[in-house]
């Protein structure tokens, strides 16, 4: 089993200040098309197929590996992403909040598992220190706060 966690503060300083309003329309709007908030190259396809009160379900490939995800928000604070084909099954959750000082922070954490691997295997472990790494999950939280910042200075947010 893989868990990977990480947290980066939303406004470090010498960064134009986002609110949780804005760091929250960038979320949904990367849940729902990931290719303009992933590093470059990473997503190069991201369509959503279904949806309905509760979820929607998007078609993506994610650093060539072709995935679906049923995604569900819960609006201001959380976005998980349940994988439902691909490589890999469990769920991904983005999460906004704020620490015990007040400030804002994205928070991205993960249980996965690799379908058809050997738990804790050499595939699984290969992944785990993936994610771990400063070019994980870490760089794409960092990714989206940029591009989130970016949009809002266009006024798309």
């Amino acid at each position: 089993m893989i868990y990977s966690t990480a947290t980066v503060p939303v406004n470090p300083q010498g960064e134009p200040e986002l609110t949780r309003e804005q760091v929250w329309k960038g979320l949904e709007l990367k849940a729902r098309d990931a290719r303009q908030f992933l590093p470059a190259g990473l997503c190069t396809r991201c369509d959503v197929t279904e949806e309905s009160s509760t979820h929607f379900v998007r078609d993506a490939t994610i650093g060539g590996a072709d995935l679906r995800e049923i995604i569900t928000l819960e609006p201001g604070r959380k976005v998980t992403f349940f994988q439902a084909t691909g490589p890999r099954e469990g769920a991904i959750i983005n999460e906004l909040f704020e620490d015990e000082a007040g400030d804002l922070q994205l928070k991205f954490y993960c249980y996965l598992g690799l379908r058809d691997k050997e738990p804790n295997g050499s595939e699984e472990q290969a992944e785990q220190a993936q994610f771990d790494s400063n070019n994980g999950y870490k760089a794409a939280l960092m990714s989206t706060l940029k591009r989130t910042r970016e949009m809002v200075a266009e006024g798309r947010i």
